[in-house]
């Protein structure tokens, strides 16, 4: 195993935020059972990962997605908001575009599925520790579908309402559902039958494509 040329250390030290505590207590095993390889902190919630992982100070961390209260992505937003050397790899069970681009938005550095093999998982573990940026095969050609499909025809008669502009604009600026329903002072349904007629309207399937034909207006 090689390491930075300029990091002297000879373990990685890796922290979970897994809900799931046959999950997270596996992937504890593996790490500590792993020479070069150690769990510093495992969480099950991101509200007590936001108040460990700072202090804690790991290099890497395994994040899952659908956690309860405050999800991975959001996790990791508020982390990056205190701008320390952090590095996170998603591990998670979703697949969708979606899911993939605002975690790798957020600042995650990798995006991985549960059934990863451990040997995959620990040598992806250190390619983020030397800089790189590891994604489960599936993750790959997801990633590469999507850039391969045919532009959307640009519709010439796409009339937004004021409200949906401002919804459409919350979710270019990275917003949550739950956050542009508190921000507006409207009902998270509310939010999502808009996000629905703003699809229709112009003629797209995700919040990704929305977003990218939004900031090319």
């Amino acid at each position: 195993m090689t390491y930075p040329e300029n990091d002297t250390r000879k373990t990685i030290r890796i922290a979970i935020v897994e809900d799931d505590k046959t999950v997270r207590e596996g992937l504890q095993m593996l790490l500590n059972g792993s020479p070069g390889f150690v769990c510093v902190a495992a969480y099950g919630n991101g509200e007590d990962a936001l108040q460990g992982i700072p202090e804690i100070m790991p290099d890497v961390t395994l994040m899952d997605i659908n956690l309860p209260g405050i999800n991975g992505i959001e996790c990791i937003l508020k982390l990056k908001e205190l701008d320390l050397p952090l590095l996170y790899i998603m591990l998670t069970v979703f697949e969708d575009p979606d899911a993939i681009f605002q975690s790798l938005s957020a600042g995650a550095c990798g995006y991985l599925l549960k059934h990863t093999p451990p040997v995959k998982l620990l040598e992806a573990i250190q390619d983020v520790f030397r800089g790189g940026s590891p994604m489960s095969g599936e993750i790959a050609r997801k990633v590469v579908q999507s850039f391969q499909q045919p532009p959307t025809k640009p519709s010439t008669s796409v009339n937004l309402t004021k409200r949906e502009e401002e919804i459409l604009s919350f979710l270019a600026q990275g917003y949550f559902y739950k956050e542009i329903a508190a921000s507006l002072n409207i009902s998270v349904e509310t939010v999502r039958t808009h996000i629905r007629n703003i699809y229709e309207k112009l003629q797209v399937r995700t919040r990704t494509e929305a977003v990218l034909k939004y900031l090319k207006k």
